[in-house]
């Protein structure tokens, strides 16, 4: 496990706590009914499936990591059964108000229905998705805990299997070593007994509406918020460019006095949030007077261009105390020449750096759209997690 993914882990748990008080369905329990909106339009309830031979009712989300990953799985299991009488139907429990920013790094969408059509449609789902988050009533019926979560229900819709997909939470299906799911549903086709009926889930806590105190909490942090700022040099630029730190990092240089500049710099603040609980940085260099820091602290501050909690513990490992700077050399080509040779010299300059000091992305022009920026940046960490090499 790397250390991101222990970090990150943590973070979730701490925000899973926050939880509502849910218990998984009983094995043998009869299945909730439910009369929920799905991306085709109308409205689904149990009764639509009754001809199933086995019913699946799988819980996925459109931002979550862990249901990423398995996407591809469960549409293999809906093509391997779909001829013997399996049903799978996919249901999101999610309230987007339940849903801090930064719990959207791993995808372009939050969980709203009008998203879960978009993202279910770049993802060519095959089957039934639904959408719980106006009310959760059904995700408190059958006790949601996670995305993904997983209850198979034989031809007389009770209960015998529930819990994880399978043990992975990879996309890349080689790590797969216990097809929990699967089994039990061959199972279930074989009027064979489920031996595994109950398994440990894992993945992102069901987003409660109750959590939106949270989010409101998490806003006023960042409202509030303190900015340092200091003078860097052209050396101390090439030093963060180089960046040898396992982070992927958004440089851009700017001044208060550069109204393309002012009029970009929220989108930029609101990508480093976005990506708060991943391995990415917001670094911002100020062209402004050396002489007088307090106006592009002032400024940043009003832009609250914060320091997300996780990224705090390992830039102060790297001897530094913010991430926010004035460039204080007397000539830009210093500066050039530090960055980005490429760079022909207007503000703002926006690049993305791999961790390994390749330019991502170069952007010579004022940044109008936030979202392809962002995408941009997904596209190039990816939406779910990869084992360590």
């Amino acid at each position: 496990m790397t250390k991101l993914t222990a970090t990150l882990l943590t973070v979730l748990c701490a925000l899973s706590l926050h939880a509502e008080s849910v218990t998984p369905l009983k094995i043998g329990a009869a299945a909730p009914d439910f009369n929920l909106p799905g991306i085709d339009g109308r409205k689904h309830s149990l009764k639509d499936y009754a001809k199933a031979e086995v019913l699946v009712i799988a819980w996925i989300s459109n931002h979550c990591p862990d249901s990423h990953a398995s996407e591809g799985r469960i549409k293999k299991l809906v093509e391997d059964f779909e001829a013997k009488g399996v049903v799978l139907v996919a249901i999101n429990p999610n309230n987007p108000a339940g849903l801090r920013l930064d719990e959207l790094g791993y995808s372009k969408y939050n969980d709203s229905l009008e998203e879960m059509k978009l993202y279910a449609k770049e993802e060519g789902f095959k089957f039934p998705y639904l959408y719980d988050g106006e009310t959760q009533a059904t995700a408190h019926a059958y006790g949601c805990l996670a995305t993904p979560h997983v209850f198979v229900f034989d031809k007389d819709r009770k209960l015998r299997y529930q819990g994880r997909l399978d043990n992975s939470r990879y996309a890349d299906e080689s790590t797969v070593k216990s097809t929990d799911a699967r089994n039990a549903i061959e199972a279930l086709l074989a009027g064979k007994e489920v031996t595994v009926t109950e398994t440990k889930v894992h993945g992102c806590s069901t987003k409660w509406m109750s959590k939106s105190d949270l989010v409101a909490k998490d806003d006023e942090k960042w409202a509030k918020g303190t900015v340092d700022v200091e003078i860097i040099d052209a050396a101390g630029v090439a030093k963060l460019r180089k960046n040898g730190t396992g982070k992927v990092r958004m440089f851009n240089v700017w001044a208060t006095w550069c109204g393309p500049c002012v009029q970009e710099f929220p989108e930029l603040v609101k990508t480093a949030r976005k990506f708060g609980l991943r391995e990415f940085e917001f670094i911002n260099i100020s062209m402004d007077d050396p002489s007088n820091p307090a106006v592009v602290k002032a400024f940043l501050e009003k832009k609250h261009a914060l320091i997300p909690d996780k990224l705090k513990p390992s830039i102060a490992a790297e001897g530094r105390k913010t991430n926010s700077y004035v460039f204080g050399g007397a000539n830009s080509d210093d500066l050039i020449k530090a960055l980005d040779p490429a760079w022909k010299g207007p503000i703002p300059y926006t690049i993305i750096v791999a961790p390994n000091g390749e330019v991502v992305k170069r952007y010579d022009e004022p940044i109008e759209n936030g979202e392809e920026l962002r995408q941009t940046i997904l596209d190039y960490m990816g939406k779910y997690y990869v084992p360590e090499k």
